[in-house]
């Protein structure tokens, strides 16, 4: 309770148009889109295309372990890309949280 009564006497403090408009804030926003862009992208294209071809190819209907079609192979996949995904911006993100923090403390007005 304690740190979220510190966080919010800071956030009274700050000045969001100040801090949208410093290069520091604007180098974060274009960091984080340039590390972010490449995995959505690869996402939206992986998690389509999972329908389009069980819907309109015969490809994944092959079986790939026993009873198991590469569609299940797929979708797991899917689910393992997820959370390798998740893992990775959650490291990544601790490094922003960094730059967050100082940018913050660089810009609290007194």
């Amino acid at each position: 309770m304690g740190r979220a009564l510190k966080n919010k006497k800071v956030a009274t403090k700050l000045d969001y148009e100040k801090i949208i408009n410093t290069p520091e804030f604007k180098g974060l926003v274009k960091r984080k889109n340039k590390f972010a862009t490449p995995y959505v992208i690869f996402f939206t294209l992986a998690y389509f295309i999972l329908p389009i071809l069980t819907g309109y190819t015969k490809i994944l209907e092959n079986r790939a372990i026993g009873w198991m079609t590469w569609t299940w192979v797929y979708s797991f996949g899917l689910f393992i890309m997820v959370w390798l995904f998740t893992s990775i911006y959650m490291n990544k993100a601790k490094d922003f949280d960094k730059e967050v923090e100082d940018i913050i403390k660089k810009n609290v007005m007194n």
